[in-house]
């Protein structure tokens, strides 16, 4: 775990709590201001292709989206910086209204296969589509078609990486048909070789 994670989010009442139930609370040595991204976290989110963003509204209360897309859709743009493009949706906005009033954010990332989990909380802005035309052609991916509406870039105070314990494995249809291919190709070649014991060709 990044130390300014653990700093910012074990406060006196957090303290009090581990207290209670556990005898004593957590000593927490002072992290850095900011902590960067590490080539492991950077390989981790280029291969997402999704994650759950919260936001807190103007009444304090939490607010958990989904985002989806194409692998990579979530972009690194540096150590302290990811961003992505917030194509046509239900236009509620809700996302977007939150970040306007409180720019605190968090990310949490999974790979339910390797159960691993990652989570990033941030400072977030929402720009304008239509202007920043550059900026959207440099995060839209290839296999991306739809419209950009707007540009979420979050500026990475921390992160921290969960443990295993609990996260039920689960795979996308993409990563069944992946890991399924050998045994199709055994079969396959099974088959063949019942087919020719089955029908022996005639001896010349």
């Amino acid at each position: 775990m990044a130390r300014k994670y653990l700093e910012t989010h074990v406060t006196p009442a957090v303290k009090q709590a581990q207290a209670h139930y556990y005898g004593a609370s957590a000593m927490v040595p002072p992290g850095a201001e900011l902590d960067p991204l590490g080539p492991d976290e950077i390989d981790f989110i280029a291969a997402r292709d999704s994650f759950y963003m919260a936001t807190v509204s103007e009444n304090n209360w939490p607010y958990i989206q989904h985002r989806g897309g194409p692998k990579g859709f979530l972009r690194v743009l540096g150590p302290q910086q990811v961003a992505f493009l917030d194509l046509h949706g239900n236009r509620q906005m809700l996302s977007t209204g939150n970040l306007a009033a409180l720019d605190r954010v968090a990310l949490f990332l999974m790979d339910y296969p390797h159960r691993e989990r990652l989570k990033l909380m941030g400072h977030a802005r929402v720009l304008d589509a239509r202007e920043h035309p550059d900026l959207v052609e440099q995060l839209r991916l290839s296999t991306q078609k739809e419209k950009a509406e707007r540009i979420f870039i979050v500026d990475v105070v921390s992160y921290d990486w969960n443990c295993p314990k609990y996260i039920t494995p689960r795979f996308t249809a993409e990563e069944v048909e992946e890991a399924i291919q050998p045994l199709q190709a055994r079969i396959a070649e099974l088959e063949k070789q019942l087919a020719e014991l089955a029908n022996p060709k005639s001896p010349l």
